[in-house]
């Protein structure tokens, strides 16, 4: 083994139900994926293609653990998501093989800092810093594909301190499971532990110090995060 002049981070886990951790190498973002929440954002939905940006694997943050209001910001915005892991290698898969690549789903907040993210499109720059960033991508315990019926029309909903501000259902998305994979697939060889984050729906808002978020996607399990 070639010496390191430190010790490399070690891959984030999250853990699986009933099974050992899922380690992570990549997270792949979903841009716009539910029109609702493009319009609200003033845009209209690319239905030519879907479009990506991505996080930092190092930005997870399990569920149940208290999120840090992250620094140069004064408009943190949670983003409830349903989010694919990936257990198998794919490179340009074909639609009806591309569900087979699935390891589990799990239910995730993509935190957003949204000041920054605005101030980044004013510019027409990258949105890194406004996306990715520490404990940005909260993850809840992933369930196995082979343990879920029929999902596609699950409801997707997230309340803060009890009160509603997301609700639609995953048959609301613009572009399936299966299509952003095929489509992923021809940008970047997918591998195991790679995880797509498929985009939220309307009622993205902002958040303090002392918010409680709690997200679930039908029987998935919950996340939740205080915001400290």
């Amino acid at each position: 083994m070639t010496d390191t002049v430190f010790p490399p981070r070690p891959a984030p886990i999250i853990p699986v139900k009933g099974q050992s951790g899922f380690p992570v190498a990549r997270i792949f973002c979903v841009g716009r994926n539910y029109a609702a929440h493009a319009a609200e954002m003033g845009h209209e939905v690319d239905r030519e293609a879907p479009f990506y940006f991505t996080k930092s694997a190092h930005a997870i943050l399990q569920s149940g653990q208290d999120m840090p209001y992250p620094p140069r910001t004064s408009d943190l915005h949670h983003e409830m998501e349903l989010v694919v892991a990936i257990g198998t290698k794919a490179r340009d898969v074909a639609l009806d093989q591309a569900i087979d690549a699935v390891f589990g789903y799990a239910c995730g907040l993509d935190m957003t800092r949204r000041d920054l993210q605005a101030q980044a499109k004013e510019k027409r720059r990258p949105w890194d810093t406004g996306k990715d960033f520490e404990n940005a991508a909260i993850i809840a315990p992933i369930t196995p594909a082979a343990e879920l019926g029929a999902w596609g029309g699950l409801p997707i909903r997230l309340t803060v301190n009890g009160l509603v501000t997301q609700e639609a259902r995953l048959s609301d998305m613009v572009w399936s499971v299966r299509e952003i994979i095929a489509d992923l697939s021809t940008l970047y060889t997918l591998m195991p532990g790679d995880l797509i984050m498929m985009g939220t729906p309307a009622g993205v808002g902002p958040v303090v110090a002392g918010d409680v978020l709690h997200g679930t996607i039908g029987d998935l399990d919950p996340v939740t995060t205080r915001i400290v």
